[in-house]
């Protein structure tokens, strides 16, 4: 699956010391009409990987156990939904896609798919970097709560100005649709709220988003939430309803 609608890039390790420097994979092209990502990420003293789209090569990229994983979707024709699940069965590390303009749901498409975030190009380097900083400050901090003894006052507290949820202790960011659905439990966590009623909340009356869509929603922000995403203790679902438990 991965071989086929995908360009072939090349798979090489940029040329650094040993460092403490973020590791990032970068899947984009090699043609460019202006400086490319991977060489604007270098600039600011990222280590870098290229690796092809082919199964053997972009499997061993990850195996290098990147801190977070670009990829650059900007390009007509570029397929990547399959590249995005594809990489999220292969690892945990975050995935920021670079996507063009286009509606609201195929950039939901691309989340939905596997991808943490999204930046749309044209973009400013500062976007970028701020967006790839925010996934490896919530990395460490994720690696070192997991060396923390759980907390029996766990708490979960949703900072709609940041974009942000603090859950046990930690800063987890959330996309501005991410924030709308978990406000909206919020609002209603004491009777719960149908699917059928956030539908009409978050994305309104007759948008025509499928309930899969939904779905594949709350999975993602489990995975995000919960200590163990099959047996949620904040985003549950209980008698047809969904409920936000905030402490």
């Amino acid at each position: 699956m991965v071989e086929g609608p995908f360009p072939r890039w090349r798979f090489a390790v940029a040329s650094r010391p040993p460092a403490l420097e973020p590791l990032v994979l970068v899947v984009d092209p090699e043609v460019h009409s202006g400086p490319s990502i991977a060489s604007i990420l270098e600039g600011q003293g990222f280590r870098i990987i290229h690796a092809s789209t082919r199964a053997g090569e972009l499997t061993r990229a990850v195996e290098c156990e990147p801190e977070l994983i670009l990829i650059d979707l900007s390009h007509p024709g570029a397929e990547g939904l399959g590249l995005a699940a594809w990489l999220r069965d292969l690892t945990k590390a975050p995935i920021l896609a670079v996507v063009s303009r286009s509606s609201e749901e195929e950039r939901g498409s691309v989340l939905d798919a596997g991808a943490n975030d999204y930046v749309v190009h044209p973009f400013e380097v500062s976007d970028l970097l701020g967006r790839i900083r925010v996934w490896l400050r919530q990395t460490a901090r994720a690696q070192s709560q997991r060396l923390l003894p759980e907390s029996s006052t766990e708490r979960l507290r949703i900072d709609r100005d940041r974009r942000v949820v603090f859950v046990e202790g930690r800063e987890v960011h959330i996309t501005p649709l991410e924030c709308k659905l978990l406000l909206t439990l919020a609002h209603s966590q004491n009777r719960g709220i149908t699917e059928e009623q956030i539908l009409a909340a978050v994305w309104g009356k007759g948008s025509g988003t499928a309930m899969r869509h939904l779905r594949a929603r709350v999975r993602h922000l489990r995975q995000k939430l919960e200590r163990d995403p099959a047996r949620p203790r904040y985003l549950v679902a209980e008698g047809g309803r969904y409920r936000l438990h905030l402490g």
